[in-house]
């Protein structure tokens, strides 16, 4: 099959990773600063009730797609019949979810045995649970946005929709609602953004349905949703386990460390996800370019993702206690060690998609079990130890699933652990040294404020000083982007 020409190529995907990056970091930019008024206006057992019902909801939103955006993406030949059936198909599973969630809600409830929040959890999980059948009608929409990398009208949806519902999350927080603030915002998150991609899409199902497009797009996709579940269950079974052995506090500091490094780390993820898969998905067949490219976005994902996560261990104490308050200054103790762990999710991404590009969504889901049973196997032996501890488990586990990654794309394309990791080991040390550096002003310099202000450019002096210096072809590759943009 035809691939596009290399320059067509290189535009498109130019101007595709623009509007992710500004659909990204815009709307996780206004999310983030509603989050962080909320943070000072609620408490930590607020957002650790919250954690508590997470994994539910976010298991049904891994179920309602079922892998089936991947497929509609890969596939070369679709057609509207594919469409449509994707679609009838997420509606039926997001309502026969939630049903299911609706009903059990009083078991999930009594699950955590914490008397004092069983009134609360039951119409929580029932009101949350809505956003299963409301996120169901916008799975194919997002497909079609993607393969045309247009992540300018989803990024116009989205930062809409984090405008209104951080007016509605903060207006009710300021109100004394609590917990239902947050439960509210997100809602009104999701049915604003679902709104506008039905009105920006020309899109519109057809009243038809095949059972042979759905055994076929199942094929690939179901193992994905398999995957993502997975992924899901083990993102989510720290919050189980903190939940139920220690106290919804405790639970809502690991929740709040988490949401400082997922902003860096899974939106810069979430940007190199949505746009290598469709890029890569149109050279599949040709394996030179694709390893070409394949290790050139794993060194550009390293170049950016690395400085930002080590930068942020480094100044986690002053930017958690200026920002949230020092009532959550433990929060800043776990992000540190965190960091440690997301700083190799792009990496782990890339590889992944590799392997969903060359079809082999088996060796997805088999890779996938493997790294979960030995994070949960680190995961119980940390658990009785502390939450310092198992957020040193989570480091561990992140790299052990390097290596495990990197097996197959190795043998595929010739780029396994020792080269990738050759290819990533000056980033590695321009970004620790700098970490070292920016952490010994925290030590030296007194006022929070100032450790922040000076911080923040000796860091970046520092990062970009020694990679000119080393005459680093990454950053060359960053700045010829940038200028052409």
């Amino acid at each position: 099959m035809n691939t596009p020409p290399e320059n067509s190529l290189k535009q498109k995907t130019r101007k595709g990773t623009l509007w992710s990056i500004i659909e990204r970091f815009s709307v996780q930019g206004v999310t983030f600063i509603v989050l962080l008024v909320m943070a000072r206006l609620l408490t930590p057992e607020d957002y650790g009730v919250v954690g508590m019902i997470a994994i539910f909801i976010e298991i049904g939103q891994s179920l309602v797609d079922s892998g089936f955006s991947q497929a509609l993406i890969r596939k070369r030949d679709r057609a509207a019949i594919d469409n449509s059936t994707v679609f009838y198909f997420n509606i039926a599973v997001g309502m026969l979810l939630y049903a299911i969630l609706f009903f059990t809600a009083p078991l999930i409830a009594d699950f955590y045995n914490k008397p004092d929040f069983t009134p609360i959890l039951v119409p929580l999980i029932r009101i949350l649970g809505l956003s299963l059948v409301i996120n169901s009608f916008v799975v194919v929409q997002r497909a079609l946005f993607t393969i045309e990398l247009d992540f300018k009208s989803q990024a116009k949806a989205s930062l809409t929709a984090a405008l209104v519902s951080g007016a509605v999350g903060i207006g009710m927080a300021l109100t004394g609602f609590g917990v239902w603030a947050i439960a509210s915002q997100q809602l009104a998150n999701l049915f604003v953004n679902v709104a506008l991609l039905w009105v920006l899409s020309s899109w519109r199902p057809k009243w038809i349905y095949s059972w042979a497009s759905f055994r076929e797009l199942f094929g690939f996709g179901s193992k994905l949703a398999a995957s993502g579940i997975l992924e899901t269950v083990y993102k989510n079974v720290y919050n189980i386990a903190i939940g139920k052995f220690y106290s919804t506090d405790q639970l809502g500091f690991y929740t709040r460390a988490q949401q400082f490094g997922n902003f860096l780390s899974l939106n810069v993820t979430g940007v190199i996800q949505r746009v290598t898969f469709p890029v890569l998905c149109t050279i599949q067949d040709d394996d030179e370019r694709l390893g070409k490219l394949y290790r050139k976005f794993l060194r550009l994902s390293a170049f950016i993702i690395f400085p930002l996560m080590i930068g942020l261990a480094a100044l986690a104490d002053p930017l958690i206690i200026i920002l949230l308050k020092p009532k959550w200054a433990f929060a800043a103790t776990l992000l540190q060690i965190l960091c440690f762990s997301m700083m190799w999710y792009p990496i782990h991404a890339i590889n992944l998609n590799l392997l969903q590009v060359k079809g082999r969504s088996d060796l997805f889901l088999y890779l996938e079990i493997a790294k979960k049973v030995v994070g949960v196997a680190i995961m119980i032996v940390t658990i009785p130890l502390g939450l310092v501890a198992i957020c040193a488990g989570q480091v561990v586990s992140s790299l052990i699933a390097l290596v495990i990654n990197t097996h197959y794309t190795g043998k595929m394309i010739g780029a396994g652990f020792f080269v990738q990791l050759k290819d990533l080991l000056p980033t590695l040390f321009y970004s620790l040294t700098m970490g070292a550096a920016v952490y010994a002003i925290t030590l030296f310099v007194g006022p929070l404020w100032l450790q922040l202000i000076l911080g923040v450019p000796a860091g970046i002096i520092c990062y970009l000083g020694l990679a000119r210096l080393t005459g680093s072809a990454d950053l060359r590759e960053l700045l010829s982007f940038v200028r052409s943009k």
